[in-house]
């Protein structure tokens, strides 16, 4: 049995970030677009320059010297936005460098190891190939993955990823227009926006947070700084565009406006959605740093939880008492993540939502969820997640569960909400919760338990303490209760025999000084029948005083 990891708190969001659409007419869309052309040009030179540096420390990279180049060409706060995304984005390719390393050693690992062992027979836990047909095929593949590993090695040491400004997803469309149904024209116009930049990094003490994009809280009007070889087109005065259209933030506008109000910085990205025809405006600032309670404070609180099972169409949730026990029917939400992005998005929403409002009517304290994460499962594929028509079938439902989105939603929203999310090992929750969980609920409950719900319990306990497995008799049927409880409290287990305690007779001390009373004390005014049990299987019924002593015939 694998080390099972303790459970512990996810952190709290580091920032905000909200959105509002920006009703622009035909002069400020023209506007905007040759400002974002211009910068986004500039920014891309930057990018290749700080990629040709290599892996350097910080204060090498040369960033002052990039800028002062920049500013020449559009403005001081525009070269340092500039600047700092083209940091961002080397940085963000060498972590997705050292991830994809990491992902083909494990594959090449794993396929090494099968191909050590004869076609269809095993050595210890490891499997050959079926047949001699996929043993060639799979040599093949490691073939090019060697190869590919060289390539990721090679740029690793030089400091160079690869790094397409748009998407390289979207680069490799074009190249299927038919596939993807669209036409040159529609392709042209989403590689030319995503290649847009229009970001103004916030400062603290400008106006409204912001120098280079101005949101005024009083009337929603926004400004921009124009860069040097556009000045010509400003419209007020020190070389500003004022746009047309205003905005208002609905979203968490309290926040924004005491943010804009005392001049702290405020981060703004104008970007355009050419699918729909739309501008938008985003505002993000930082979080206050919050220091949320560890599982070990929210058990001595003594709250109950709301345990989560994640599966590719449903949620399957159950409330938990402080001492581990389920509390009322299982709870299941559906989720249909079918469709474009947004949708998906809006329904994994509308069901994390479901989730908050079900947690508070029951006074939970917090969510506990599964730290899940299929990354090491979707990069060995069919070597660990079986062969065949089934085994895609289930690698296709496993890429379909959304483990990273489901938990950053789930993070923020029960934030807003007072709630703390708690992540736990996912190990044999599925196994471990079916074998002493289903059986019992099912039986006293009035809608059908699935192992999913009996996961949640299983995923529930473990971060309350409890141990998951459960002690053989705790929910056996007694005739004075008349109902079956699944619980996971403990009872006393029988003792071996030869380890019985001896008898106690009237004096004998008995915890702290105590004596055993002589029952000669004790009176019966009347007879009261009772059972004694003789022999195994045999009763017999007795009248008479409990003890054998003569009663006190004066009393």
């Amino acid at each position: 049995m694998r080390t099972i990891a303790s459970p512990f708190t996810v952190a709290a969001p580091s920032g905000a970030r909200i959105r509002d659409r920006l009703r622009v007419d035909a002069a400020d869309e023209e506007v905007l677009t040759l400002v974002g052309q211009l910068l986004g040009r500039h920014q891309r030179a930057d990018l290749a320059e700080r990629v040709a540096i290599g892996l350097v420390p910080v204060k090498d990279n040369r960033r002052a010297e990039r800028k002062k180049k920049l500013t020449a060409v559009s403005s001081s706060r525009w070269a340092g936005a500039m600047t700092r995304a083209a940091e961002d984005q080397y940085q963000l390719g060498m972590r997705c460098l050292y991830d994809e390393r990491a992902g083909l050693r494990r594959v090449i690992g794993k396929i090494a190891r099968r191909l050590a062992v004869p076609c269809g027979q095993r050595t210890g836990q490891v499997r050959g190939y079926q047949d001699r047909r996929e043993r060639f095929q799979k040599q093949r593949r490691l073939q090019a993955l060697k190869a590919r590993l060289a390539v990721v090695e090679e740029r690793i040491a030089e400091g160079r990823p690869s790094v397409v400004v748009g998407g390289r997803r979207l680069a490799k469309t074009r190249h299927n227009l038919a596939d993807a149904q669209l036409t040159a024209e529609d392709w042209r116009r989403r590689w030319d926006a995503a290649r847009l930049f229009l970001t103004a990094d916030g400062e603290s003490g400008a106006p409204y947070g912001n120098y280079t994009i101005t949101v005024d809280p009083a009337d929603g009007s926004v400004t921009i700084v124009l860069p040097e070889p556009l000045r010509h087109l400003a419209n007020v005065p020190r070389g500003r565009y004022r746009l047309a259209c205003t905005v208002v933030f609905h979203h968490r506008r309290p926040e924004w406006l005491d943010r804009v109000t005392a001049s702290q910085a405020v981060r703004y990205d104008i970007v355009r959605d050419p699918v729909r025809g739309r501008w938008y405006l985003d505002a993000s600032w930082p979080a206050a740093k919050t220091t949320l309670p560890t599982p070990q404070e929210i058990r001595a609180t003594g709250g109950r939880m709301l345990a989560v099972d994640l599966n590719a169409d449903h949620l399957a949730a159950y409330v938990l008492d402080p001492h581990g026990n389920p509390v009322g029917e299982p709870i299941t939400v559906p989720l249909e993540l079918t469709g474009d992005t947004s949708r998906r998005d809006g329904r994994l929403r509308a069901a994390v939502t479901s989730l908050i409002q079900t947690a508070r009517s029951h006074g939970c304290t917090g969510i506990v969820v599964e730290n899940l994460g299929f990354t090491d499962a979707r990069q060995t594929g069919r070597e660990t997640m079986g062969r065949g028509r089934r085994g895609k079938a289930f690698r296709r439902t496993v890429a379909g569960i959304p483990t990273a989105r489901f938990r950053e939603r789930l993070r923020g929203m029960a934030y807003h909400q007072g709630l703390v999310v708690v992540a736990v090992d996912p190990a044999y929750t599925s196994r471990w919760g079916a074998m002493h969980w289903q059986g019992p609920l099912d039986d006293q409950s009035k809608t059908i338990v699935t192992r999913h719900h009996a996961a949640a319990v299983a995923i529930g306990r473990r971060a309350l303490g409890p141990r998951i497995r459960r002690r053989p008799g705790v929910t056996a049927p007694d005739r004075r209760i008349g109902q079956r409880r699944a619980t996971g409290q403990t009872v006393s287990a029988p003792r071996a025999r030869g380890t019985t305690s001896p008898p106690r007779t009237t004096g004998t001390p008995y915890r702290g000084g105590k004596t055993c009373w002589s029952r000669s004390d004790q009176l019966v005014l009347f007879s009261v029948p009772r059972t004694v049990r003789g022999a195994p299987g045999a009763r017999r019924l007795t009248s008479g005083p409990e003890c054998v002593d003569s009663a006190n015939a004066g009393q």
